[in-house]
């Protein structure tokens, strides 16, 4: 960026405090403009604290992986597994029962279902597995999950890949939110050679109708982008914006995750460059002034373990699921950060750490978002964990 495009550019970033859009060709110009990285910051920082105050949250958790069997074969995942892999798995509802009351039992509150992409349309074995558990689909198996999450004093939160609207409905009566990661909207990330190529539901257009059904479902929705997969600066932008028009029309996002990628030796991908810390803020900026500024803004603590504070300064305002019982099953080296030591960052950066639920506060009395029969286990956990929609203890069984 030319020296002379700076004064425009520093009259571009005062857009978003003054209540003004960011076009796609500004933001992206703002991207790109290395020069202007504390200033963007800075900017996302005080848009972030004008809404979001001086609080920083994030959901106590267990990670509940009911299959990790998928169609899809991202080149950068290791969490999906073909039938006969020895570290294949599907969870009898023995184990999610009791994962469930362990986790309540350390003060978590969110039960995340987490699994692999319709992998009946796949496997003739898990089909005959469904069938002993008594159901057709998978969508079905994780009505169940959630069933028995919820008897545990759990709130399920599902991100069981694409689903349908019909399978949407159902799951909303047993969920307090759902979600979907968008991860960028580029067809050219399904093409050869892309790390999408033999990933089908990956294809954009499918993402999109999904997260355009839920919100005319009206399911608080949580969905995000994927950085450093192989994409533009522009293809972030165009995510963003898409999930901006996307909650414009319907408000169900109540937030969206900026993740890195993270290399690992056994991946496909294991050659492409994992984004740098400063590539990582500046996104999480640009994600803050580009989506309303109702929306959370999160990116996950575990991996980025050493650059907490320059997430704060750019204007993050919630670190996500944090748990004190289960890994991160999709990035298992990175371990959860310690909440203590978390709270500690944020305490020195003038933030106050504090818990919240699955469900975010705008949501739970909006009539039409939070099913009749889970209004009382909302409550009940608000009344147990804080008084508040947002609690403000730090469970002391938390790692």
């Amino acid at each position: 960026m030319q020296l002379a495009a700076r004064p425009r550019l520093r009259e571009v970033l005062a857009k978003p405090l003054a209540g003004d859009d960011l076009t796609g060709a500004e933001a992206l110009a703002l991207l790109e403009a290395s020069e202007l990285l504390p200033a963007l910051l800075e900017t996302a920082a005080a848009q972030r604290d004008r809404v979001w105050g001086r609080v920083v949250t994030y959901s106590p958790k267990v990670f509940l992986p009911v299959t990790n069997l998928c169609r899809d074969r991202c080149t950068y995942c290791t969490f999906r597994k073909d039938p006969g892999d020895p570290d294949a798995w599907t969870m009898s509802p023995e184990e999610i029962h009791v994962w469930a009351t362990r986790g309540r039992a350390l003060g978590c509150m969110e039960a995340l279902m987490c699994l692999g992409d319709k992998p009946e349309l796949a496997y003739p074995s898990y089909r005959t597995l469904l069938a002993d558990l008594g159901h057709r689909t998978t969508a079905e198996y994780v009505f169940q999950a959630c069933e028995i999450a919820l008897n545990g004093g759990l709130l399920p939160h599902t991100n069981a890949g694409l689903l349908t609207a019909d399978e949407m409905t159902r799951l909303k009566a047993v969920n307090v939110s759902l979600g979907l990661m968008l991860e960028n909207v580029s067809p050219r990330l399904r093409g050869r050679g892309q790390v999408h190529q033999w990933a089908p539901d990956k294809e954009p257009a499918l993402r999109l109708r999904m997260l355009r059904e839920a919100g005319e479902l009206q399911i608080p929705f949580t969905t995000g982008l994927l950085i450093g997969i192989g994409e533009t600066l522009a293809e972030r932008v165009e995510t963003l914006v898409a999930i901006r028009d996307l909650h414009r029309t319907y408000g169900h996002i109540q937030e969206v995750i900026v993740q890195n990628f993270r290399a690992k030796p056994t991946i496909r991908a294991a050659d492409l460059a994992e984004p740098s810390a400063t590539d990582l803020a500046r996104t999480v900026a640009i994600a803050r002034l580009i989506l309303d500024p109702e929306v959370s803004v999160q990116a996950p603590p575990n991996l980025s373990p050493a650059d907490h504070a320059l997430l704060l300064a750019a204007g993050l305002n919630d670190w996500g699921g944090i748990s004190p019982l289960t890994p991160d099953y999709v990035n298992p080296e990175a371990p959860w950060p310690h909440v203590a030591a978390l709270a500690a960052t944020c305490r020195a950066a003038g933030y106050t750490l504090r818990e919240r639920l699955a469900i975010y506060p705008a949501y739970i009395d909006r009539p039409g978002y939070l099913a009749p029969a889970l209004r009382a286990r909302v409550q009940a956990l608000v009344a147990t964990d804080g008084g508040g929609p947002m609690g403000e203890s730090l469970s002391e069984g938390h790692p």
